[in-house]
């Protein structure tokens, strides 16, 4: 798992290593500045000509590193300092004295046109307020240079907590972050801000003496290894999903979600749903079906799959019926074992709150955010304002875990236990792409795979696969379907590295 950190955070890690462990900040920003300028080299940037542009506090420091160490591998290099001397940082001092010392150019006045790379060092991770004078004129400035930008541990502009652009922002080809990503560099819009985005080792680690909470993760591919099939296992071994979906209106949902449940590796599966559903399944005679009608006895059919399986799903394509809010209650009321809720069966969960939260079993929610907003009230403007608070406060009331779906989908069991998906792309905005999160999951949950785990890492594995499938399809082409195929590839490459092993 990847640790994700506020500025505030990342600030107590900076000052524990300082303070505690004895580390001198002046020892940082020589790692900090070098890391910068190898990742600049690595990316054969145009370094004919440089300028560096520098606020008074640390960042700035930073950034003078940056420029003795241009000036010293023989590049030419100018740093211009944007803030008064009067709020200079101590280190800031320092880093000048050194810098002047060796010969560094220091300009007051600079056109960026006469530059082939210019160096972002302005504002850091602590920037709160909005943008504003001399500071928002230079970013708009470097907004329509034609070289290349780098931005060092944050674009100025962006807020390392939200990825809110604070007035203006800095458009980065390339950010380097120190120690660990920052929230704002995973949000939008400020994701879209950084660039190539690279996280840099300058000697600030986390342990369990530097607790920060909320503790924001992130899954990692390292981390779906841990999806491991055993040699003596049979399809019993794997799991049996029970899964309530499609309707007479709605089919699609139900294949989908079957399919992609097979495709993560359970067992068996038992598909229940609308008897006209049948002739979709003849291309997917692995599922077993359930099939109802108007006159089915539905306590009968649903206690029977639900007496079979080790795990059960509603609500893809399941509709807002009857005979869809009758199965939800029976899942509810009689059942125990893990069990997925997404699409309708979500928007059926309004007013059976007091079932969510008395079920013995793990439940894990799936909703998008307009789902969200009908269970909950609180809009996708609201939401986004605060995602990871939101999310995190809801699961924990719901007793469930909740999968938030957005251009980030944000997971969490508690309001101290927050994920965020790094993974996936603007093409698996498609038709039936929820549904296919939804199998994945299911997948995962049948080969007992605990459920706050099986929503990570089933997001993550959706999202990666529907990355593969752009790479090769293209994203205006992507389908549903394909997200379910290429995530079976990762999993078929993890395995044959553990084989390979």
């Amino acid at each position: 798992m990847e640790v994700l950190v506020t500025g505030n955070q990342m600030k107590e890690l900076d000052a524990y290593t300082i303070k505690k462990m004895g580390v001198p900040s002046l020892v940082l920003m020589e790692r900090a500045g070098l890391a910068v300028y190898q990742e600049m080299q690595r990316e054969k940037l145009p370094l004919d000509k440089t300028l560096v542009l520098c606020g008074g506090g640390n960042n700035g420091a930073d950034g003078v590193v940056i420029a003795r160490l241009l000036f010293l591998a023989g590049y030419k290099v100018d740093v211009c300092i944007l803030e008064n001397p009067d709020h200079f940082t101590e280190e800031m001092k320092k880093q000048i004295e050194i810098g002047e010392k060796y010969g560094l150019s220091f300009v007051n006045t600079f056109l960026t046109n006469e530059y082939t790379t210019i160096v972002d060092a302005v504002f850091g991770v602590g920037l709160s307020r909005e943008v504003s004078g001399r500071y928002q004129e230079v970013i708009l400035q470097i907004n329509k240079f034609k070289g290349k930008v780098v931005s060092v541990d944050i674009p100025s502009g962006i807020s390392s907590d939200t990825g809110a652009v604070l007035g203006t922002a800095v458009k980065a080809d390339l950010t380097v972050t120190f120690g660990y990503r920052k929230l704002g560099l995973c949000l939008y819009p400020g994701i879209l801000y950084g660039g190539k985005i690279t996280v840099a080792d300058v000697g600030i680690y986390k342990d369990q003496r530097t607790d920060i909470r909320p503790e924001v993760l992130a899954c990692t591919l390292e981390d779906l290894k841990q999806i491991k099939r055993k040699p003596d296992g049979n399809k019993g071994t794997f799991g049996k999903v029970f899964l309530a979906a499609g309707s007479r209106e709605i089919f699609g949902a139900a294949f989908l979600s079957g399919y992609a449940a097979m495709k993560t590796g359970v067992g068996m599966i038992k598909i229940c749903t609308a008897r006209e559903n049948r002739p979709l399944f003849a291309g997917f005679p692995e599922a077993m079906l359930q099939l109802y009608d108007g006159d089915t006895d539905l306590e009968e059919l649903m206690e029977a799959g639900m007496e079979w399986a080790d795990v059960f799903g509603i609500g893809p394509g399941i509709g807002t019926g009857a005979q869809a809010e009758k199965m939800l209650e029976i899942l509810l009321t009689k059942g125990s074992k893990p069990l997925v809720i997404d699409a309708d069966g979500i928007n059926l969960l309004k007013g059976k709150e007091e079932l969510l939260r008395n079920y013995p079993g793990e439940i894990v929610l799936t909703p998008h955010l307009g789902e969200f907003y009908r269970l909950t009230g609180i809009s996708p403007s609201m939401w986004r304002k605060d995602p990871l608070g939101i999310t995190g406060n809801t699961a924990e009331t719901l007793n469930a875990v909740l999968v938030c779906k957005d251009a980030r989908t944000v997971i969490s069991g508690k309001k101290d236990q927050v994920f965020l998906n790094l993974s996936g792309n603007d093409g698996m905005a498609t038709a039936g792409s929820g549904d296919v999160l939804t199998g994945i999951i299911l997948g995962l949950l049948a080969q007992q795979i605990p459920a706050l785990e099986a929503a990570c890492l089933g997001a993550y594995l959706h999202g990666a696969g529907g990355d593969m499938a752009a790479l090769e399809k293209g994203r205006a082409g992507l389908l549903a379907k394909d997200i379910a195929d290429y995530a079976a590839e990762i999993l078929k490459k993890i395995e044959k590295e553990r084989t390979d092993k």
